[in-house]
């Protein structure tokens, strides 16, 4: 092989010289792997199992002038670029076909200053690692709920889990980002230092550069908390669902509850006869004293009529990756979501109908609670748009085999458009899957001129477009 194929922006065929390939490989402290490389077939390997793409070249980068160098390569190429972090994205938008992959799953360090109670985290670190370097010093910052999601992807999107009523978003708690932008120029970026560029990274997503670094603000958690699940039998799925909708709108911040209706695992606290018969799940978690936890979310126990239950203290990281056995890597991913400023009785019937209907036993609709600190932000502070969503409902399709592909799919599909007149019309670009390109706008709202501005200062060639694309703005943009 004396080229190698790959595809450039615009979707054409070019033929590289293996010499190029070789002076980027010495210019690198990290490595070059193409398809004939023994590592090829794992590297290339995304969380959602319904995607099977072949990079040209993974450059497996070590620090932030691999990241420059990698740039540069590709602009002057004009070659199909994609950034890898945690690679849990729904889309798979890590990996691109025929073009260059930025790897940074090599980068997982986590330094923590518990003075300033801040964390230091590389671009490769997964969820997992930041928790446990936190947790060392009884602290934490918001994150998601699968312990093997990457850190990057998640706050560049916005990012919410169980302290996000307390603490805020992931992206909230950024306090400063280093930044390789598509020009192969690095920034540090902060809410002094190019403030624009720091604004449009917080859920903005990865349209602006290749972060290498983020510095996180962290708070007093745990390191045990109160958290579990109640399970309740789905024929009192209307009764306990409106219970929980009532109750959620007056608990405190440090009280997060998720409904998720599914059928139920083999859960050990569960009697044999409920395993995979369809249940309503409330999963929750309290940011303060066990003894309070245990009080307020009384009520929850109180909703119906459990099958089961497990509440008590437990350490936080325990609960942070309690649900990683039921999102391993490599099934098939299928999802719809939407955003709701509240859930009344009849978005709440639409909700249990299309679970009423669930294809399979890794199917499920949850409904996270948010709200609180994250509320409190105005909707412009941030890139993120969303502070209305009270309530992120997503219906996640999940199954094994490819021949149930196109009934697993179309169950979400549906779902989701009965749900939709319910919703905000807006959305959390975290969880679009590839084919919901045009809801970005939506996504971003009254933010998205903004962020095409910034997109045109800083990337106006759109080098950085496998991702829920902002285009750069054409034309002149009002401040």
């Amino acid at each position: 092989m004396k080229t190698l194929t790959y595809r450039t922006l615009e979707g054409d065929e070019q033929s590289l010289p293996l010499e190029a390939i070789d002076r980027l490989r010495a210019a690198l402290h990290g490595s070059v792997i193409t398809p004939d490389d023994a590592s090829y077939d794992m590297l290339r390997q995304l969380w959602n199992g319904m995607l099977d793409r072949h990079p040209a070249l993974i450059a497996r980068c070590l620090g932030a002038n691999d990241v420059a160098q990698a740039i540069n390569f590709a602009r002057d190429h004009a070659m199909r670029l994609s950034v890898r972090g945690g690679g849990h994205h729904i889309a798979g938008n890590a990996i691109a076909e025929q073009g260059m992959t930025i790897d940074l799953s090599a980068l997982r360090n986590v330094r923590v200053d518990p003075r300033r109670r801040t964390a230091r985290v590389d671009p490769g670190a997964l969820l997992g690692d930041l928790d446990r370097e936190t947790q060392a010093f009884g602290l934490a910052t918001p994150l998601g709920i699968n312990a093997t999601t990457g850190v990057a992807g998640l706050c560049l999107g916005g990012g919410f889990g169980w302290l996000t009523r307390r603490h805020g978003l992931t992206a909230d708690n950024l306090l400063s980002a280093d930044i390789v932008t598509a020009d192969g120029q690095r920034h540090w970026v902060s809410a002094s230092e190019e403030p624009d560029l720091f604004w449009a990274i917080r859920g903005g997503g990865g349209n602006f550069g290749v972060v290498t670094s983020f510095e996180f603000q962290l708070h007093p958690v745990g390191p045990d908390v109160y958290a579990g699940l109640v399970v309740y039998p789905f024929d009192q799925a209307e009764r306990v669902m409106r219970a929980w909708r009532d109750f959620t709108q007056t608990a405190p911040d440090e009280l997060s509850v998720w409904a998720v209706l599914r059928q139920a695992p083999p859960l050990p606290f569960l009697p044999e006869s409920a395993h995979g018969q369809p249940v309503v799940v409330f999963a929750l978690l309290y940011a303060g004293e066990i003894a309070e936890g245990e009080r307020l979310a009384a009520p929850v126990r109180a909703f119906g009529t459990p099958l089961g239950e497990h509440l008590g203290a437990q350490p936080y990281t325990a609960f942070q990756s309690a649900f990683d056995p039921l999102l391993t890597p490599g099934a098939r991913n299928y999802w719809k979501s939407h955003d709701f400023a509240r859930l009344d009785d009849e978005a709440l019937a639409a909700l249990i109908r299309a679970a009423e209907t669930l294809p399979g036993p890794e199917c499920e609709i949850f409904a996270a609670q948010l709200g609180g600190a994250m509320a409190r932000v105005e909707p412009s502070a941030t890139a993120y748009a969303g502070r209305n969503a009270t309530y992120v409902v997503n219906v996640h399709g999940r199954w094994q085999a490819a021949e149930d592909d196109a009934r697993c799919r179309d169950w979400a599909r549906q779902a989701f458009t009965s749900l939709a007149p319910f919703a905000t019309g807006g959305g959390y670009v975290n969880f679009l899957t590839e084919d919901e390109g045009d809801r970005v706008a939506a996504a971003y709202g009254i933010n998205f001129a903004r962020l095409q501005a910034i997109k045109q200062q800083v990337d106006p060639g759109n080098l950085f477009r496998m991702n829920l694309n902002i285009p750069p703005q054409v034309g002149e943009v009002a401040a």
